[in-house]
């Protein structure tokens, strides 16, 4: 494999981590939304819902149980997440240093 085609590999996972951050971010946000919205419920009895463009009055138990599902499945999608950007995380070491060490040997030449 060429140095070129290394390095447009390069850029090309260094663009596919940059998305995985994106979507990290967002999933962080929303878990802290879905947190705030779990800690304001226990402290009130009265809950409601926005359906649409309605609020509705709801009940506790519903939306609590709704909640929790919700953080459960958006920590998976961030543990998700982290196993790519772990991986991408190698394979841009590893690209870097192949880059490197083609550069290193052409410069001995």
């Amino acid at each position: 494999m060429s140095q070129e085609e290394k390095i447009r590999q390069l850029q090309h996972a260094e663009q596919g981590m940059q998305q995985l951050l994106m979507q990290k971010q967002s999933f962080q946000a929303q878990l802290l939304e879905v947190e705030s919205a779990q800690e304001e419920i226990r402290n009130t009895e009265t809950v409601y819902k926005v359906v649409g463009n309605l609020m509705l009055k709801a009940k506790k138990g519903d939306v609590e149980k709704e909640l929790s599902e919700k953080s459960e499945i958006l920590s998976l999608r961030l543990k998700n997440i982290e196993k790519q950007e772990k991986s991408a995380q190698e394979s841009v070491k590893k690209l870097r240093e192949e880059i490197l060490q083609g550069i290193n040997e052409k410069e001995k030449k």
